[in-house]
């Protein structure tokens, strides 16, 4: 049997998941990060990408995440993010919609904050996208 450990995966909005899990892998800006039972305690940034947690005797569960922060400290996980959805919960349309709106408004002259803004709701409804098809390929097969 494999080693857990607790995790809580908060949104802005909802608790997404607390309890057991076997590992979490988690998008950073230097590529997937893996976390297994006992792994040394540290702490990073999340950016928009596709977490994975691994529940006991389950199969990995996928989410689509926004950027945000993970601490891992004495065998607990603790993943703050602005939002969170499971490939079932994202409307694809939406996520198209918002991407147009997005590239559409880094193309006007924006003052620094509204690009960064504007490039973060681009990276979000990009990742929905892609966690969305990813969801529908493995349905398929």
């Amino acid at each position: 049997m494999a080693k857990t450990f607790k995790v809580s995966i908060l949104a802005a909005d909802k608790v997404f998941y607390e309890g057991d899990c076997e590992s979490v892998v988690i998008p950073t800006s230097k590529g997937q990060y893996g976390l297994l039972a006992y792994h040394c305690n540290l702490f990073g940034a999340i950016i928009p990408g596709e977490l994975k947690v691994k529940l006991p005797g389950k199969d990995f569960e996928v989410a689509s995440v926004s950027s945000g922060l993970f601490k891992m400290e004495n065998n607990e996980v603790l993943i703050l993010v602005d939002s969170i959805e499971r490939p079932s919960e994202i409307d694809i349309n939406r996520a198209k919609r918002a991407a147009e709106n997005a590239r559409e408004a880094l193309l006007h002259k924006l003052s620094r904050q509204e690009y960064y803004v504007n490039q973060t709701q681009l990276a979000r409804a990009i990742n929905r996208m892609k966690v969305k098809a990813s969801f529908s390929e493995n349905l398929k097969q």
